[in-house]
């Protein structure tokens, strides 16, 4: 009886699966010492302003080391790297592992020690190099969260906007943009509906030729337009 029981479907599928188990767990102890299932090329995807190799380079694989090795020692390596937002790393057999990477996003440039560095949005400076990403960015007198917010704001408010920012700096309490030789000012946490005034009257005054330098956001529910002498 017993032994017509172990001949049912349902005793065959459960050792099927069983087997199969056995397989999956025990197939990377059994491959890993053989030449092919060695690691020979690391995939970087998803650098703008890091260097491919620079990424891989932080990684800690040894020559010879199998595709089958834990890889939670590389997504920690991977997590650390300064201007990653966050990091995946898996494997493609035979022999690849691959990182794909999501970067921090610079909002702006800012001179430290004579060269050029880029700046987060909550005003890190970033390990970019900016000589190899080439932004084309805002510059911003200091690495000030308050600015580096504000022209976020700015960039998911109206991008063709942001496009034309040249540069940013802090005035007091106040931050203010400059675009074309024409200065707008904002409170720091003006938001998108100030925003989207400020570039209203600009429209306005640019539909009338009415000439200008200054647009002040900064007091409530108007716009004050400074004109050009004369």
């Amino acid at each position: 009886m017993a032994a017509s029981r172990l001949t049912r479907p349902g005793w065959r599928l459960l050792g099927g699966l069983a087997l199969l188990a056995i397989i999956i767990v025990g197939a990377p102890r059994l491959f890993e010492g053989l030449e092919f299932f060695k690691i020979r090329k690391v995939e970087i995807r998803g650098t703008l302003s890091l260097r491919p190799d620079d990424v891989a380079r932080a990684l800690p694989i040894r020559a010879g080391q199998s595709i089958f090795m834990d890889l939670a020692p590389l997504q920690r390596a991977a997590d650390s790297i300064e201007g990653i937002a966050s990091a995946r790393v898996s494997r493609r057999l035979p022999g690849t592992i691959v990182v794909t990477i999501r970067e921090v996003k610079p909002i702006a440039l800012v001179m430290r020690k004579g060269r050029l560095a880029m700046v987060g949005t909550d005003g890190e400076v970033l390990a970019f190099d900016p000589v190899f990403a080439v932004p084309d960015l805002p510059v911003v007198r200091e690495a000030d969260s308050l600015v580096t917010q504000l022209l976020s704001r700015v960039r998911d408010t109206d991008a063709t906007f942001f496009g034309r920012v040249v540069s940013g700096w802090r005035d007091g309490d106040d931050v203010v943009v400059a675009a074309e030789g024409q200065r707008f000012w904002f409170r720091p946490d003006a938001g998108a509906e100030v925003i989207r005034a400020v570039l209203a009257v600009e429209q306005d005054l640019e539909q009338n030729a009415r000439p200008w330098t200054d647009l002040d956001a900064r007091f409530a529910g108007q716009v004050v337009v400074r004109r050009v002498p004369g």
